[in-house]
């Protein structure tokens, strides 16, 4: 790998990783649910008011267990996006349920709301918005119309850590959410996730199912003078390593978000006027909407061009990617798919273009991507 080669994504150390780590070493309490999960645990439930937090191994395995907690069976329908990771329908297909899947809005990846109605029948049991590259969807509609049909909503807030809809904090706002901290994301601990339950309801069984299906944490806090087999459930809490490395990004989190506020927006800046000659598009924030600095991605005019810009890029050494394709047509779903055409997800996936994006993106690094991007469109 060149030397000056700028990656789409380095992973951040704020500082205190290793410390955290060596401190629960010394604690002799390696496993889950140990004092940094406990701090974890509370940051997020003071910081955005949360009912309850439960770090988990994975975004995936939040959603799994958001898809146990409402007890989804076979024949269920679930509503979501075709336009996002692999694991938003996974979670359900693994408990047997159909996947119904909503296009895009015009202007942006985010589930299309006005296109939901029509797609809800009684087998509907949950809507699953995700809040793509941290910009939140209309929720005050998911959740009316969740209202009305007496159904669930689960976020999906891989990417929407610190991002607000209408002053209300994404992941916030459904019965359940699901969080990510891979590496790739604002706050990372390597792999890992987190469960959100807004619901009071489910937050005794979450804690079983997140225990292989026992109620082991409760006979840790006393609460019962043995554990024992209680219901469906896996092994979904995570090391407290892991959590002490969250913890040490998590003490930092204003800071290193309001670096990546200032990358995105130097990005901005140096590409709007390309972007307004009519070469590409941005993602448009709304005044209900927060920006987190997840990502910054240009919506180009074909794939031709897409294509083209990034061979152009990687001859410099600069290395961006396209992002999702259409999960309606992936081989594993595309003959169990009985919907129609999803042109706006279609043309997310041929045209979104993701630019390297990550806490330590210098000045210089920056000046780089986005002369080349100038460049390229100059001698098109």
């Amino acid at each position: 790998m060149a030397l000056n080669k700028i990656t789409f994504n380095k992973p951040y150390l704020s500082g205190n990783e290793t410390k955290y780590i060596e401190e629960s070493v010394r604690s002799m309490k390696i496993s889950g649910d140990g004092m940094f999960t406990k701090k974890c645990h509370a940051f997020f439930e003071v910081k955005y008011g949360f009912h309850k937090c439960l770090l988990t191994t994975s975004c995936t395995d939040a959603l799994e267990m958001a898809a146990i907690l409402i007890d989804i069976q076979a024949g269920d329908e679930v509503i979501m996006p075709s336009y996002t990771f692999v694991s938003t329908a996974n979670a359900f297909v693994l408990r047997g349920a159909k996947i119904v899947f909503v296009d895009s809005l015009p202007d942006h990846p985010n589930m299309d709301v006005s296109k939901i109605e029509a797609l809800i029948t009684p087998k509907t049991k949950a809507i699953v918005p995700v809040h793509y590259g941290g910009v939140a969807c209309d929720m005050d509609e998911i959740m009316s119309l969740a209202k009305t049909y007496n159904i669930f909503v689960i976020e999906d807030a891989a990417q929407a850590i610190d991002s607000f809809y209408k002053g209300k904090p994404l992941g916030g706002i459904g019965q359940l959410a699901a969080f990510s901290f891979h590496e790739t994301k604002n706050i990372i601990s390597g792999e890992g996730g987190m469960l959100v339950i807004n619901d009071v309801q489910f937050a005794e069984r979450a804690e079983i199912i997140r225990e292989k299906g026992t109620n082991r944490s409760q006979f840790y806090r006393g609460e019962v003078d043995k554990y024992g087999w209680m219901d469906i459930g896996s092994s979904f809490l995570p090391s407290d390593i892991i959590a002490a490395f969250l913890f040490a990004q998590l003490e930092n989190l204003d800071r290193i978000q309001e670096k990546r506020k200032q990358i995105w927006n130097l990005f901005y800046l140096k590409l709007v006027d390309t972007k307004n000659r009519g070469h590409f598009k941005f993602l448009e924030i709304n005044e209900t909407q927060t920006n987190n600095g997840h990502l910054f991605a240009l919506i180009m005019n074909s794939i031709d061009d897409r294509t083209a810009l990034i061979d152009f890029m990687r001859k410099e050494d600069v290395m961006p990617v396209f992002h999702y394709l259409s999960l309606h047509k992936s081989p594993y779903y595309q003959d169990k798919y009985e919907g129609g055409e999803l042109e706006n997800c279609d043309k997310f996936a041929d045209t979104l273009l993701r630019l390297p994006f990550y806490h330590d993106l210098s000045i210089e690094d920056i000046e780089k991507i986005t002369s080349l991007i100038i460049q390229f469109f100059d001698e098109k």
